[in-house]
């Protein structure tokens, strides 16, 4: 069983729509035994960090997230999901992330000809063995809608990038973390073996 988490920060119905497209059973849930008992947990998110931290807080799921990390669950981040991994983001300066990786969240810079926020299809890079996109050919393309883009601090770990203005790290792994800044769920047959291959993950990542 996936679980998705719900804090308010919208786009659950269509991750989880993508979820029962590939056959996986998921639930969305702020309830923390629930959480806890699921193989795998997602979280998606759209809108502002600092909201979106805040009501982490209210729903008291900081905790279960780090005791998610702590048990080595899979554990999935889609866009604003990925952002909110890190220490903190130019969007809401001073508003602190979980910090479970090190980067930075930025504003894409304005670019002539490119418009803000990014939204549409981009071609991927992929770098290293990223777990999620085993058996991928390169450049694959998926779907970006954000104006803030990270840059994590350790390479390593960044398993895809994409150029908008600027070198977006779009996709990182670490241990059972995983994060993709574009939307798997709206990226067609390249975003569905994406979650495939995170549905195939064991609890040892």
């Amino acid at each position: 069983m996936i679980a998705i988490i719900d804090y308010d920060a919208g786009n659950l119905k269509s991750v989880q729509k993508a979820l029962a497209y590939i056959g996986q059973e998921s639930l969305i849930t702020r309830d923390r035994k629930e959480l806890l008992g699921a193989d795998k947990v997602i979280l998606p998110g759209v809108g502002a960090f600092g909201d979106a931290m805040e009501n982490l807080k209210k729903y008291d799921l900081i905790p279960v997230i780090g005791e998610l990390v702590k048990r080595q669950t899979p554990f999935l981040g889609i866009c604003l999901g990925l952002q909110l991994l890190f220490e903190g983001s130019q969007e809401n300066s001073g508003v602190e992330g979980l910090g479970l990786l090190k980067g930075e969240i930025l504003r894409i810079p304005d670019t002539p000809g490119l418009k803000i926020p990014h939204i549409g299809w981009n071609s991927l890079r992929l770098k290293g063995e990223g777990r999620l996109f085993a058996g991928m050919e390169q450049e694959p393309y998926v779907y970006f809608v954000h104006s803030y883009y990270l840059k994590a601090k350790d390479p390593s770990i960044v398993k895809a990038v994409t150029d908008y203005g600027v070198e977006i790290h779009a996709s990182v792994e670490q241990g059972n973390l995983f994060a993709c800044q574009f939307h798997p769920e709206k990226s067609s047959h390249v975003g569905l073996e994406i979650l495939k291959n995170f549905a195939a993950l064991g609890g040892e990542a």
